[in-house]
């Protein structure tokens, strides 16, 4: 029988159905036993019509069962209500528990309990104004029930307003995903808690056992819960009608849901606490109080090793051991890089970057990278370690995954470097260069918008940082690093207690975190000593000697400049770092540029001039002068 043939069955059960209880308002015996066969007979299709389907799946009585079909009967057929008049006193033209008991056979006073199915999810809905018994009160079929009885079954739309749907092609998930798929099926839980970091992975997973349990699965926000009481009922309440009637399983997001968030929480415990159907909560830690029948599983992206297996499929075995060491990416993440990449530019690895970058715009900066090795002028010693900084994120898969070093450590994966120096050395263009190399974004953390007064809120938004930065598309760049990752204190009063918290979070957090964070201070004392032990890379930025400054005033002038008799050797005199000669540069470069003329010797020296007065240097207008001298010859 095709869905038409169907439809046509049960639409003739429903006349049946409905011949049967005008008989019955009649009150005539010939025409309810010739009604009765005739719906007996109707009845008989494959699969049953929707009445007796919703009879079964709310386990209602025979009764129950009928005094919906009066109440149907009433919206349906335009010559029932006058039937319910003519049946009833007071000329009540509508159906009512007391015409059900007085016609209807097995009546059961235990029908109009408030627990049973008609009250309980909302079968019927009951009009009782001012003192109206309840035998006399109007009684209405629930307009989603009457719609599932005429063959229509869709989404109840004081439910759908709150939750969203999720996509009918289901992702694809790797060896170690499908076994939470397999446990959940198996577990066959009301409730199960999945935890991870990665939202993705966690719905792909409920995805999967969803198709498997024959269910379609609806996602909700945890902020989005009702958060009075009644409301939240209700919507328990018919949430566990809509899983009978089509069926459906929820899947709550609560991945953001903190201590702070008390409202929310308490609704989430008393979703969580009703008869509510399957439900999938996503968290990314353990539940503080969980339910002793739910079921509790781990849920990750898939392991390295898979991730390899996935992109060797498309690229030579040296790139893809790059690519799974760098980026942590879903099997269906890396297969749309791949098609991608394959039919229009830009390549596989700037595919990755763009997938995984990060949404920090309000906590975070992106600095663009146009700084390469040329620029950095640097001691060896600091040099080197910069290299070795970018040689360990380039092969991180080999030590880590190959090698067998990710099985003996869980934490320390990554890769932290502390750049200590004075203000201009070239902490933050070293920083440049690394992410340049590796071919990464670079984030530098904006302090101001990441450190709160309000009490969680600084976690929180750290926690984004490094998640962020976690998938790989990203390195965090914390200037002035020392205004956060400062030395815990006594505890004298409460704003201590929760700074030192802060510092806590921070240091578990740094051991736990697996990409590339980069720290840059210029007090290096000020750092917590427990940080200094986190820290893979220690580099000190010197002060540059005559012979680096040399080289930093060469380097600062750029080929396009049109430049007169500029003596470098006079210029490395002056005791300034790199990045003040920057400054000079530029402020006599726009000095030539409204003269009309090329960059000359007096002009960097007036510019010298001016940044040595706003570093209160003392100035020696003799040595000046030598070099204006020098510059004119």
């Amino acid at each position: 029988m095709n869905q038409q043939e169907w439809l046509d069955a049960n639409n003739n059960y429903l006349g049946a159905s409905l011949q049967w209880i005008r008989a019955v308002l009649k009150g005539s015996a010939k025409e309810l036993q010739s009604a009765a066969a005739a719906r007996d007979g109707a009845q008989k299709i494959n699969p049953p019509p929707t009445l007796l389907v919703l009879a079964q799946a709310f386990e209602l009585t025979e009764f129950e069962r009928d005094v919906l079909l009066l109440c149907a009967a009433a919206e349906l057929d335009p010559t029932v209500p006058a039937l319910c008049a003519d049946a009833q006193a007071a000329g009540r033209n509508f159906a009512t528990f007391g015409l059900a008991l007085q016609a209807l056979e097995s009546g059961s006073w235990e029908s109009l309990a408030a627990h049973r199915p008609l009250r309980y999810a909302r079968l019927v809905e009951i009009s009782q104004p001012g003192a109206t018994a309840l035998t006399a009160a109007a009684l209405r079929i629930d307009e989603r029930i009457l719609n599932f009885i005429k063959g229509l079954n869709v989404l109840d739309e004081r439910v759908a307003l709150l939750v969203a749907n999720t996509p009918d092609t289901v992702a694809e998930i790797a060896p170690s995903q499908q076994k939470a798929v397999d446990e959940i099926v198996a577990a066959q839980r009301p409730l199960a808690y999945l935890i991870g970091r990665n939202p993705a992975s966690k719905l792909a997973v409920a995805q999967h056992a969803c198709f498997r349990m024959n269910r379609r699965l609806y996602r909700l926000s945890a902020e989005s819960l009702p958060t009075s009481k009644a409301d939240l009922e209700t919507f328990a309440r018919l949430w566990r009608r809509e899983s009978l009637l089509l069926p459906v399983a929820l899947y709550v997001e609560a991945d953001e849901l903190d201590a702070a968030s008390t409202d929310q929480e308490a609704a989430l415990q008393g979703l969580i606490a009703r008869d509510r159907g399957p439900l999938f909560v996503s968290l990314r830690e353990p539940p503080r109080r969980p339910v002793s029948q739910a079921l509790s599983i781990a849920v990750s992206k898939p392991t390295p090793q898979e991730q390899l297996a996935a992109w060797e499929e498309s690229q030579t075995s040296q790139q893809a051991q790059r690519l799974a060491g760098q980026f942590d990416m879903n099997l269906d993440e890396i297969d749309s890089v791949v098609t991608s990449a394959a039919t229009q530019a830009p390549g596989v690895w700037d595919r990755c970057r763009e997938m995984l970058q990060p949404r920090l715009d309000l906590l975070a900066q992106r600095l663009e990278l146009k700084a390469t090795w040329k620029d950095l002028v640097l001691p060896d010693e600091s040099l080197s370690l910069l290299q070795q900084i970018v040689g360990q994120a380039t092969q991180r898969y080999n030590v880590y995954q190959k090698w067998g070093f990710a099985s003996r450590m869980n934490r320390g994966l990554g890769i932290s470097a502390l750049f200590c120096g004075e203000s201009g050395t070239g902490k933050t263009l070293a920083a440049e260069v690394i992410a340049q190399a590796l071919e990464l974004n670079l984030y530098r953390i904006d302090l101001s918008a990441v450190v709160s007064k309000y009490i969680g809120d600084t976690e929180r938004n750290l926690r984004k940082l490094f998640d962020a930065a976690e998938q790989g598309g990203a390195i965090l760049f914390f200037d002035e690093a020392d205004a956060l990752f400062g030395k815990r204190s006594e505890v004298k009063d409460s704003h201590d207690r929760y700074a030192n918290i802060e510092v806590n979070y921070l240091l578990q957090r740094m051991e736990s975190f697996t990409g590339l964070a980069i720290l840059a201070t210029n007090m290096k004392s000020a750092l917590d000593p427990a940080f200094l032990r986190r820290l893979r890379f220690v580099v000190n930025f010197q002060f540059p000697g005559v012979r680096e400054r040399r080289r930093i005033w060469e380097s600062s002038l750029p080929q396009q400049l049109p430049v007169e008799n500029v003596d470098f050797e006079r210029l490395a005199r002056f005791n300034l770092a790199g990045g003040n000669i920057q400054s000079i540069v530029l402020n006599a470069a726009f000095a030539a540029a409204n003269s009309g003329s090329s960059l000359t010797m007096p002009m960097l020296l007036a510019a010298t001039r001016v940044e040595m007065r706003k570093l209160e240097r003392p100035i020696n207008e003799a040595e000046f002068r030598a070099a204006a001298v020098a510059g004119k010859a």
